[in-house]
């Protein structure tokens, strides 16, 4: 952080007014950069994470901090109601939910907030106004003011600040305040029941996609806990909407809702929908994506009925579910317009293709691996690479075995980390995990790739930063481990994408025996990678594909 952050860091006033009026001064001073520093001080703040670890054991409390949080912001909980909130959450395709919802409610001209988790490149993505990410003077200015709030009072309350997440949460509703939208899309993080964004009183209707087995040791580890835990965020006469579910999940939502006073309804199959303007068409690539599309037109239409229509604002039970046979021109545009970044994108630059997918459980790398199994394997050896990385508690072994049927040429792992070489990349540091931890598990990932490729345990694989990386033996499904994703591109792509040959991008040195490695690469005439496994490997691939997204 620059001198400036370092000088409101250390600043105490008992003023709280004083205090903001300080910070709105230095405002002239302080860049976005400065605010994200200061933001990311809040994932290791030593008592916010004492303080999650005791709440794990009793969720109630995580509500309870959240409102406190509020309070001591300058907001308070019934101001939310103001928002009109869209509530979505779910185990696959929430966000790819609220990004259909959202652009359906903007395409009829409402001025529409979006809040959702995580970031791809830059840590505004997160808090939308009409579809765009925040800008930058604009995230200064709030963030300012809400950290500035928080940190006068924290004094008062043992020291304690919000976390990373729940600080973010505050800040959208803030800047969706401040704002004036007409209706706020807010994506759940983990789970729903003890949420923070399950503050929300009086959400106009709620949503639930599709729920699978994720976050286990927070949400349970069977489906019917999950969808416990999912179904928190139903509220007494709000009308909610699910897609159909897992065996086992169904009927744990329909006792939740009836236990809530909430009127529950399952969405039709997007094919049964009669649109007045011909077929359906979806912004967002795959198959997965139209029940998420079918749960996105009755969000927006029970919405637009509160809003719109006569006698309904305030009466929840004379709320109609959006009959197939009335798809309006507006309601299939916005299904049509909808762009979800790092979710079944592709980005061609000349003779390399790449494809973008955050899967990260099961259920969503069975939905990524499907056009790929199906694709014919390469005639030239070389051509299709594999670009992989999970995090956490996720089982990457499993997820590994069913990218195995896709017959890439070369498996490539590396840790979430942008560039070996420090840069000024505050928006994806990642402070709650060592770089050592990060590394360990990519070395897992390339042993379980082997494994199941049935080309032996190399124990001695190491990574390619030192000295005595072995030479692996040369056949269809061999391994390499990088430091870094820009390492791991750049070897990939052999110089052929000139975005990445970017003489700004420092090339870290290769030995002689892994360059021999990259021959196919040089040769064929198409290269296809597949980056996969992390919603926060894509965004770092993309930072470094898409120089725009980092405007």
């Amino acid at each position: 952080c620059c001198w400036a952050v370092r000088l409101i860091l250390i600043l105490s006033f008992r003023n709280s007014f004083l205090q903001i009026t300080v910070i709105t001064s230095l405002n002239i001073f302080l860049s976005p950069q400065d605010a994200i520093c200061t933001l990311n001080t809040l994932q290791t703040n030593a008592s916010a994470l004492e303080q999650v670890r005791r709440e794990r054991s009793n969720p109630q409390l995580q509500l309870n901090a959240m409102r406190a949080f509020l309070e001591r912001a300058g907001l308070a909980v019934d101001e939310l109601d103001h928002l009109n909130i869209i509530h979505v959450t779910g185990t696959k395709g929430k966000g790819s939910t609220c990004a259909f919802t959202e652009q359906i409610l903007r395409n009829y001209g409402f001025r529409t907030g979006f809040y959702s988790s995580p970031h791809l490149v830059q840590v505004r993505e997160r808090i939308r106004i009409n579809g765009q990410p925040i800008g930058k003077d604009l995230f200064t200015k709030y963030f300012w003011q809400v950290y500035g709030r928080l940190d006068e009072t924290k004094d008062a309350h043992g020291g304690t600040m919000p976390a990373y997440f729940r600080f973010l949460t505050i800040l959208a509703f803030h800047v969706f305040l401040q704002e004036k939208v007409d209706l706020a899309v807010i994506e759940v993080g983990i789970g729903g029941a003890y949420d923070c964004t399950n503050i929300i009183r009086r959400p106009w209707v709620c949503g639930i996609s599709s729920l699978g087995i994720d976050h286990t040791q927070i949400l349970g580890d069977t489906i019917e806990k999950i969808a416990w835990q999912k179904g928190g965020i139903f509220k007494p006469g709000v009308p909610g909407f699910t897609v159909r579910q897992p065996e086992g999940a169904m009927p744990v939502l329909k006792e939740r809702a009836k236990e809530i006073g909430c009127p529950l309804w399952v969405c039709p199959q997007l094919e049964d929908y009669q649109p007045d303007c011909g077929p359906l068409h979806l912004g967002l690539a795959g198959q997965h994506q139209r029940s998420n599309a079918s749960l996105a037109l009755q969000l927006s239409h029970t919405w637009l009925q509160r809003r719109c229509l006569p006698g309904v604002n305030n009466v929840y039970t004379k709320i109609l579910i959006l009959n197939t046979a009335r798809v309006t021109v507006c309601l299939s545009s916005g299904l049509a317009d909808a762009q979800w970044p790092g979710r079944t994108q592709t980005l061609k630059h000349g003779e390399v293709t790449y494809f973008l997918d955050g899967a990260h459980t099961m259920r969503s790398m069975q939905a990524c691996v499907q056009p790929h199994q199906t694709a014919t394997p390469s005639l030239n050896p070389g051509t299709r690479v594999l670009l992989f990385n999970a995090t956490g508690e996720r089982d990457s072994a499993a997820m590994l075995k069913l990218l195995v049927t896709c017959h890439f040429d070369f498996a490539v792992f590396c840790p979430n980390i942008t560039e070996a070489i420090a840069s000024c990349n505050a928006d994806q540091q990642n402070f709650n995990v060592s770089v050592e931890n990060m590394l360990t598990r990519c070395l897992d990932n390339e042993r379980s790739w082997r494994l199941h490729n049935r080309l032996g345990d190399d124990k001695g694989t190491q990574l390619l930063i030192q000295d005595s990386l072995p030479r692996l033996p040369e056949h269809r499904g061999d391994t390499l481990v990088f430091p870094c994703i820009l390492s791991a591109l750049q070897w990939i792509t052999q110089g052929r994408d000139s975005v990445l040959a970017d003489p700004a991008k420092t090339t870290l040195a290769v030995k002689q025996s892994v360059t021999a490695k990259a021959a196919p690469l040089r040769e064929a005439a198409e290269i296809h990678v597949l980056i996969t496994g992390s919603l926060h490997l894509v965004g770092g691939a993309l930072k470094h594909l898409d120089p725009a997204s980092s405007k």
